[in-house]
């Protein structure tokens, strides 16, 4: 009993190893193995595209700023500026404190985000996507938080994307934002 007992242990054992080990040797290949990547397209529009991007905004400042990215690529700019009346002091008892723009000293100050995202045809025209986010303190407002009242940052917020077409060969093309912003974008290869 013994003898044939660990003779069929011992086959049943194979291939349950066999197994177990070809999953182990296919499970780090598998873990790390990179989405496969699609060239479909060698021509120029391929390449890294310079844009530039120039906000100007009564509300949330003025700010300019160049870079290099390819077709398809998403790019983040973010400037943070002290508003004309200066800062505005914020404490963590605020609502929403944590998305506010505050400085070293805890103090609310403007914010401007965009979110770029060109996709170039082999025309060479681009389509954008532009994600405009900005945020600006207008002295302080009396709220009520926990049964007392504090006084809190009272600020100016604006959310908006934007899709728009242009070309890759250096011209501008000025968007105007439901705020009255204004962002420029210029694209050159």
């Amino acid at each position: 009993m013994s003898k044939s007992m660990r003779i069929s242990l011992s086959l049943c054992a194979v291939p349950v190893a066999a197994s177990f080990v070809c999953a182990l040797a296919a499970l780090p290949a598998a873990s790390f193995a990179a989405t496969p990547i699609t060239v479909t397209s060698k021509a120029a529009t391929d390449g890294p595209i310079r844009y530039t991007v120039k906000v100007t905004s009564k509300q949330f400042g003025n700010a300019q700023e160049t870079r290099t990215i390819r077709s398809g690529e998403t790019d983040d700019f973010t400037w943070k500026t002290v508003p004309p009346g200066g800062a505005v002091p914020a404490t963590s008892e605020c609502p929403s404190y944590a998305s506010l723009p505050i400085d070293s000293n805890g103090a609310m100050i403007r914010q401007t985000q965009i979110r770029f995202a060109p996709v170039v045809a082999k025309d060479g025209m681009a389509t954008v996507q532009m994600n405009f986010q900005a945020q600006t303190p207008h002295g302080t407002k009396d709220v009520t938080s926990a049964g007392k009242t504090i006084k809190c940052p009272n600020y100016t917020a604006v959310s908006q994307v934007v899709r728009f077409t242009m070309p890759t060969n250096g011209s501008t093309k000025t968007i105007t934002l439901s705020d009255g912003s204004q962002v420029a974008v210029s694209a050159k290869r």
